[in-house]
């Protein structure tokens, strides 16, 4: 199992008038915490795209447990949970900055040739940097 840690700072322009973070905008949170944990590994996502290989969301779940506040610091842990095959699964937990667990969830997400729109094994040096981890 692969655990990577990132922060963001809750911006006005992601909350809603109660100053809670717009619930749209988790995804948005769950992506900075993916592309960040592959480059905490040594991954990069830009990379893979331009050697012909894209990662495409195919399920995404959400479970919100307290509000997101605007200015606060907010900590994403990103969790890899068992090695990918054609198909990639990342779990994701949010805390506050009293470290309370405020939104949970996870993204399934399909290795794609990307002038085919095929399915394609993950990128092998991906598997190469999480191997040690499982």
């Amino acid at each position: 199992m692969y655990t990577s840690e990132t922060q963001v700072r809750v911006r006005y322009a992601e909350t809603d008038q109660m100053s809670y973070v717009y619930y749209g905008n988790y995804a948005m949170y769950f992506e900075v915490g993916r592309v960040e944990a592959m480059r905490n590994i040594g991954f990069s996502y830009k990379e893979m795209e331009e050697n012909g290989v894209m990662m495409p969301v195919l399920e995404s779940h959400y479970t919100y447990l307290k509000p997101g506040k605007y200015d606060e610091l907010l900590t994403i842990r990103t969790t890899i949970p068992t090695m990918p095959g054609v198909k990639i699964k990342f779990e994701y937990e949010v805390f506050n900055e009293q470290n309370e667990l405020i939104t949970k969830g996870w993204t399934s997400l399909a290795f794609l040739k990307k002038d085919s729109h095929q399915p394609t094994r993950p990128p092998q040096n991906l598997l190469a940097l999480l191997n040690p981890y499982f």
